[in-house]
C-alpha cells in the first residue's frame, strides 16, 4: 500500500505530465533544468523533476517511486522521506549541471529518475536482502546486488556514451546525494 507522501508525490508527476501534455510541452523551456547559460533559471534544479518526456518515461519513473518510495518513507518517516527524495532530486540536477557544462551540453534534462535511483541506493542500504524481480532480465536478485548492478550499469553508459538522450550521471548524482545525506543522518545519530 502506497505511504501519504509518495501517493503525493506520484499524484503531483500525472498532473504535472498531464499539465505538460496540455501545454503541448511548452512546460519544457521555463521548467526543465537547461545546462547553463541562457535558458537555465535556479528553479529548475527542482522543477525538471516534475517533467517527464513521454508516457513510458513517467510509468517508470512512478512505478520505481512505489516500488522503492513506501519503504523508505515508512522507515524515515514523512518529513526525512520528503527531504531525503528533494535532496536526491537537487543532487542530480547539481551532477548533471556540471556534467553538462563539461561537455557542452546544450539539452534540457526531465525526469524524476535521480530521485529514483537515490531512493533505489535507500532500499538497497536498509533492505540488502530482500529480492527485486526487474522487469529486465527478469531474474531475482537481493536489492544490493540490483543497486550496484544498475549504478555500476549507468556509469559504464554515462562514460560511453553510448546511450544518447540519457541523463546517466543525473542517476548517479541522485544515489550520491542520497547515500551522503543517509550518512550524514546516521553520524548525526551517533552510529556509524
Amino acid at each position: 500500500m502506497l505511504t501519504p507522501i509518495t501517493r503525493l508525490l506520484i499524484l503531483v508527476n500525472i498532473a504535472a505530465y498531464i499539465l505538460e501534455f496540455a501545454a503541448g510541452y511548452g512546460l519544457i523551456y521555463p521548467f526543465a533544468l537547461w545546462p547553463p547559460g541562457g535558458r537555465f533559471h535556479p528553479w529548475q534544479i527542482v522543477t525538471y523533476a516534475f517533467l517527464h518526456g513521454n508516457l513510458a518515461h513517467i510509468l517508470f519513473n512512478m512505478f520505481g517511486l512505489a516500488m522503492f518510495g513506501s519503504e523508505v518513507e515508512r522507515l524515515l518517516g514523512p518529513t526525512r522521506y520528503l527531504t531525503y527524495y528533494f535532496v536526491c532530486v537537487i543532487a542530480a540536477a547539481l551532477s548533471q549541471l556540471v556534467i553538462s557544462s563539461i561537455t557542452g551540453g546544450t539539452y534540457p534534462t526531465i525526469g524524476a529518475s535521480g530521485a529514483i535511483f537515490g531512493l533505489l541506493l535507500a532500499f538497497a542500504i536498509f533492505f540488502p536482502e530482500r529480492k527485486i524481480v526487474p522487469l529486465f532480465p527478469p531474474i531475482p536478485m537481493p536489492a544490493r546486488v540490483f543497486a550496484l548492478v544498475y549504478g555500476g550499469l549507468e556509469l559504464v553508459l554515462g562514460v560511453t556514451g553510448s546511450q544518447a538522450g540519457v541523463a546517466h550521471f543525473a542517476h548517479l548524482g541522485g544515489m550520491l546525494g542520497g547515500y551522503l545525506l543517509l550518512r550524514l543522518w546516521r553520524l548525526q545519530s551517533g552510529r556509524l
